[in-house]
């Protein structure tokens, strides 16, 4: 293969998502999981030419996948074609503002950031270590999730507690899903004949994960999630916006611990806390449209937040050029766009039923009548942003 590629890797606390994607037309060669990882039952799925293979992987830790990756590319013969590995890392903290190569400085970097996202940012060291364990031949880039959320100006970015706390202690709202964000509006741009530099848009990123953000002129002016993914929106599991007050009642109310009450608010709230059923949107469309209560509420809550939040971004734009929908949510569900769409009548937005039941399963465009606000869906693509990155770092080392 004489095409250079780029492998991607995703690394999560149980899991490694992965692809080796060209650097010439993002063309992905080959993806795959390996899941539930420390496990006895873990297992590794390649997808190539269409064809899927699932095996077990042992013993099943993030080292043992990044090998069995590793050799799955040398198998296929292509490990002459790959040009550097692309990481994505959750936070960055201040420090990183753009993409960088990964050398000893940055590595201890991330460590420090370690305590802004304890969920995530071990996780991506796993896999940073275990990537340049097993291929130190090659460059190592980190593409962080906070870099493009580093343009939100001092006043959007500051909480209300005493300054100490940001000087000393980092204490701000850092913002999450860059790349994410990054990659749709550029997109959105290009679809409608915006210049990027000369445009404002509301990105709506909506999965189990979810946040909204305002770009002016193609940078992040101000965002929902905060000083961990956890604040901002209605998510799958995690509460999103609750008042500061509420978590040392509870933890008083139930004899726990502050770092149970956390646990609780990532991983038991949500869609799921309010539906007591499911934190899958699609599970909880079914089960709403056949009287369930919880099921209708918790699509509500996550839609009246959802709307309430553009409404609040878009204060830091002059106008607003698209709302674009995107992730799993964003990009699939009609029900949550139309809804939100309903909410947002103050702007005068209005959905055109057939292009917005349309704009499912990778089919985007834009989903209001003629004479409203533009309203669209952009599918993401996470991994072709970072390979782009990953290749301009490479060309700046």
């Amino acid at each position: 293969m004489d095409t250079q590629t780029i492998l991607v890797l995703n690394t999560g606390s149980s899991s490694l998502k992965f692809s080796l994607i060209t650097t010439d037309d993002q063309k992905v060669v080959f993806s795959g999981l390996a899941d539930k990882l420390g496990l006895p039952d873990a297992t590794i799925t390649f997808r190539h030419n269409g064809k899927k293979n699932e095996t077990p992987l042992s013993p099943g830790n993030h080292k043992q996948a990044v090998s069995e990756i590793f050799s799955y590319i040398h198998a296929q013969g292509l490990t002459g074609s790959i040009a550097g590995v692309g990481h994505r890392v959750v936070h960055g903290g201040e420090q990183f503002k753009t993409s960088t190569v990964i050398d000893k400085a940055v590595l201890a970097a991330i460590e420090a950031c370690v305590p802004f996202a304890p969920l995530h940012n071990p996780a991506n060291l796993v896999g940073i270590r275990g990537a340049m364990e097993v291929a130190p031949h090659l460059p190592q880039v980190a593409v962080f999730d906070t870099a493009f959320h580093q343009t939100i100006p001092e006043h959007a970015y500051l909480y209300a507690v005493p300054m100490q706390w940001y000087r000393q202690y980092g204490v701000r709202r850092y913002g999450f899903h860059g790349t994410s964000h990054q990659y749709v509006v550029q997109r959105a741009a290009n679809e409608l004949g915006i210049p990027l530099n000369d445009s404002a848009f509301i990105s709506a990123h909506l999965g189990n994960g979810a946040s909204a953000t305002a770009v002016l002129n193609g940078k992040s002016v101000d965002t929902t999630m905060g000083f961990t993914p956890l604040e901002g929106l209605v998510m799958g599991t995690r509460s999103g916006d609750i008042d500061p007050g509420l978590p040392p009642y509870i933890a008083q109310s139930l004899g726990i611990t502050p770092d149970e009450v956390v646990n609780l608010l990532n991983k038991k709230s949500g869609l799921l806390g309010l539906s007591e059923l499911s934190n899958d949107m699609r599970e909880l469309t079914e089960a709403a449209a056949k009287g369930h209560k919880g099921a209708s509420v918790a699509i509500e809550v996550f839609v009246f937040r959802l709307a309430k939040a553009i409404g609040a971004l878009a204060v830091s734009l002059p106008r607003i050029d698209a709302l674009i929908f995107t992730g799993g949510i964003g990009e699939n569900s009609v029900l949550v766009r139309e809804k939100v769409l309903k909410r947002l009548k103050v702007f005068g937005f209005i959905a055109d039923a057939g292009a917005n039941a349309k704009a499912v399963g990778g089919t985007g465009g834009v989903i209001t009548i003629l004479d409203s606000p533009v309203a669209m869906v952009v599918n993401t693509n996470e991994e072709a942003m970072i390979v782009k990155q990953t290749i301009e770092v490479l060309k700046n080392k």
